[in-house]
């Protein structure tokens, strides 16, 4: 994918988009988030207690998990796009500090914009995974994105050289 994105004629219903980056999750990450969302869950950040759960160790935040992978899906669904909603948000498997997480998106459906015609509506379906293949969340995205030639334009910098 372009530096500037995918625009709306981009989209292909069935397309596969393997996202280029994966992102290995730390403490620091798990335990910032949870303070900056107010999430006093213990189990995010109190190995104590968390050693006593069925999972012996912290668990990342959940929504840290959803804000990753729709982080890591941007340069493919929604550097020209605006977000309308997240559907179906399912967690099969635990995520810990130290996995490192990768993700993949599905195109599910395109349409014009009945209210912005030089806009379109993609829904995709994103897939956040482990190192090892496992799946670690699930969910439908849709997303508003600009037409070819209504993006915004970045300026081009002069670079002294």
């Amino acid at each position: 994918m372009s530096e500037s994105g995918r625009c709306y004629e981009d989209f292909v219903v069935g397309a596969i988009l393997r996202h280029p980056l994966g992102r290995t999750v730390t403490a620091t990450d798990n335990t910032w988030f949870s303070l900056l969302t107010n999430n006093s869950n213990p189990i995010h950040f109190d190995r104590h207690y968390a050693a006593q759960t069925e999972f012996g160790e912290p668990l990342m935040n959940s929504t840290f998990t959803l804000a990753l992978v729709v982080g890591l899906s941007v340069s493919d669904i929604s550097r020209n796009a605006v977000n309308l909603g997240w559907q179906d948000v399912t967690l099969p498997n635990p995520v810990f500090e130290g996995d490192t997480i990768y993700a993949q998106s599905e195109v599910l459906s395109t349409r014009e914009s009945r209210s912005r015609p030089h806009m379109g509506i993609v829904e995709v379906k994103s897939t956040g995974y482990k190192q090892d293949g496992t799946v670690v969340i699930e969910f439908r995205r849709t997303v508003m994105v600009y037409k070819r030639g209504h993006a915004p334009v970045r300026p081009n910098p002069v670079v002294a050289g």
